[in-house]
């Protein structure tokens, strides 16, 4: 018991760090919430096991130092948890010793970020995570861009602090997702995930996009009202303004409960967003008040969770699709089922290592599960059909017919051809944005209605452009034609390292752009180097130095870049270092800045000689920090390295 007591411990303080502080978690919530379960059983039968250190004693995560901590004035306090309608009759059986005619109120749980939303005199004047449970983050910035949370209530009350959870429905968190594969960025796991990366973005312009939305359940404090029961405050903010839970129901028994729990999770399929449970309250104040809490959880509530519905179906097909970063993903496609309220007949299998592991095969009999009840998922092959061989990922692109490639310790198998039909959007947009060609007007939007009307078939393709082509397309003027058409113009005259960061080369950013620009000074000569010469270049590596090669080599690119030197593209640079007073020097950029853009700031040092650097070290000379910096400020300060301003740059450009 001891030992297992230890790997609880260690486990549940990993995936708690992962969850509330990263913002990640390998595991779902269902079997997080099964290894605290299993603690909890542990040390109540072994008290002598417990420990200090035993998340137990957590009422939740560690909070994250990036914002102003917020001390609650009413603790935030986590659910017990039951996953047995048995734990529910128990629960049931204690109250009712003390309080036989005790009612509850039964809601849905939302599977979101917890939040307090604090008011003075009716005026929302302080917003703040959950935290650790006493002490969260003032994220006032960021929840002013939900529209659903009430700037000024219906009443004029006092003071109330009511709590709620935010969350992404369905609908925004596939639309997020879709955007951050565009822009090759790791999209989020699910919608609980996406809710709390979004709340907790240093830009609230970033939150603005993300479609969140609040449920509002529990007021924390008030004055100047008087409440006695749970269904009556969630009327009475209802009133006041606040997008409280969708549903309620007050019950006399725990029958009664367990019904509208069998009710909510029999229609969670339907709701807009996750829900990972359903709620239990005592529905009187007074009888709250006389049950207290523990040190961890409310006497008088109780979290049911429901258990991921798993189902066999058997695999008719494996699908391959190709990604707008190249990767061939495959999809299961199987006979329907029903999972969590909605019929599914395709799942993810990820990559060729998942399929091998667990030797998934055409035909097979599978287990498929909703991994937070919204993402399909195959668990295992639970038998394979007579003569079924194993299955291997396509060696040619199925879009375009290119050979494909697996790099070394990567699970993903791609085609790098850059003129891929499939790939074709996602390069688009990514050739155009504005660190790389900076076409303004070029947006996600236009470029899919110049694809789809046939007008852009490939990166060159923009360059034949014509204001007669786009005059007359939706949303499409005379003027509008006018700037588009000016706007690729000026892009030709770029110097070529935004060109060859626009062509998307695996492994190769920005600034890897400019040092390769920076050594041959002609994307030509670019085309031309060998392996050997590229790895002269401090801050390339081998992969680096492979990828650029094997770009170059395709017939694809130097179609492309033939096409572009036709156009007009600019092919050589004239970017020189005239002054070397940042010579030697590497600079950190943190937190947000007012008079530059990180890419301007950037250009600035590079342009006097210095080069910049994505994290602190020993090597690092300036910390240029703007507001709400965060550990590269604090390791700059650990390390004794020296900190500036804007205004303190601004001095030493000569701005």
């Amino acid at each position: 018991m001891e030992k297992r007591a230890k790997e609880l411990r260690d486990l549940i303080n990993k995936y708690s760090y992962q969850y509330y502080v990263e913002n990640e978690s390998e595991i779902s919530d269902f079997e997080f919430d099964k290894l605290l379960h299993e603690l909890i059983e542990i040390e109540t039968e072994n008290p002598e096991l417990i420990t200090p250190d035993s998340p137990t004693h957590r009422v939740g995560g560690k909070a994250d130092n990036t914002f102003e901590k917020v001390v609650h004035a009413v603790p935030m306090e986590s659910l017990q948890d039951a996953f047995s309608y048995e734990e529910l009759i128990d629960f049931d059986t204690k109250i009712r010793a003390s309080f036989p005619n005790v009612k509850y109120t039964v809601e849905p749980k939302i599977d979101g970020l917890s939040i307090s939303l604090e008011y003075e005199n009716g005026i929302f004047v302080r917003g703040a995570t959950r935290g650790d449970g006493s002490v969260g983050e003032d994220v006032t910035a960021n929840l002013k861009t939900i529209k659903t949370i009430p700037l000024k209530l219906n009443e004029n009350i006092p003071e109330i602090i009511v709590r709620g959870e935010v969350y992404m429905p369905r609908a925004a968190f596939f639309a997020l997702v879709e955007k951050q594969e565009i822009n090759e960025e790791k999209p989020f796991k699910n919608p609980r995930n996406a809710a709390a990366g979004s709340v907790r973005q240093k830009n609230s312009e970033v939150t603005a996009t993300r479609g969140l939305d609040i449920f509002c359940f529990n007021i924390q404090k008030i004055t100047g009202k008087e409440l006695n029961s749970h269904h009556e405050s969630l009327d009475y903010i209802a009133s006041l303004g606040f997008h409280t839970i969708p549903s309620y129901r007050v019950c006399q028994t725990i029958e009664e409960c367990i019904d509208e729990i069998k009710n909510i999770g029999n229609n969670r399929g339907k709701y807009p967003f996750d829900i990972d449970g359903a709620v239990i309250k005592v529905d009187d104040f007074a009888t709250r008040l006389e049950l207290g809490s523990t040190a961890k959880h409310p006497r008088w509530a109780i979290a049911y969770k429901y258990p991921p519905e798993e189902k066999e179906s058997r695999l008719l097909d494996i699908e391959i699709a190709v990604g707008r970063t190249g990767v061939l993903t495959p999809t299961a496609v199987f006979e329907p089922i029903s999972l969590a309220g909605t019929t599914v007949n395709r799942a993810t299998l990820h990559n060729a290592d998942y399929i091998r592991d667990k030797d998934i095969r055409i035909g097979d009999v599978i287990r498929v599960r909703k991994a937070g009840d919204i993402i399909p998922e195959v668990l295992e092959s639970v038998s394979h059909s007579e003569n079924s061989v194993p299955y291997t990922i396509p060696t040619v692109c199925p879009s375009c017919g290119s050979a494909t490639v697996r790099e070394k310790d990567e699970a993903a198998t791609r085609c790098v051809n850059p003129e891929c039909p499939a790939q074709l959007l996602r390069h688009l947009i990514h050739f155009c944005s504005r660190d790389a060609m900076d076409i303004e007007g070029l947006g996600e939007a236009n470029i899919e209605l110049f694809v789809n009307a046939g007008l852009i078939k490939n990166v060159a393709d923009i360059f034949r452009l014509k204001k007669s082509d786009i005059v007359g397309l939706e949303r499409m003027g005379e003027k509008s034609a006018d700037n588009i058409i000016a706007a690729i113009e000026r892009s030709k005259a770029n110097d070529p390292a935004k060109l060859i960061f626009a062509l998307g080369i695996r492994h190769i950013g920005s600034k890897a752009a400019k040092l390769l620009v920076a050594k041959f000074g002609d994307v030509r000569d670019i085309m031309t180097a060998s392996r050997d010469e590229i790895l002269t270049i401090d801050g390339y590596g081998e992969v680096m130095a492979d990828s650029v090669v094997k770009f170059f080599a395709l017939d694809g690119t130097k179609e492309l870049i033939g096409n572009l030197d036709s156009f007009g593209v600019n092919m050589i640079s004239e970017n020189e270092i005239t002054d070397t007073r940042f010579a030697g020097m590497t600079f950190v950029l943190t937190g947000s800045l007012e008079k530059f853009t990180r890419e301007e700031a950037s250009d600035i040092i590079e342009k006097f000689g210095g080069k910049t650097s994505s994290s602190v070290s020993k090597k690092t000379s300036i910390v240029l920090a703007g507001e709400a910096a965060g550990s590269k400020l604090v390791k700059a300060r650990e390390l004794g390295i020296k900190v500036i301003s804007e205004d303190e740059f601004s001095q030493m450009i000569g701005d």
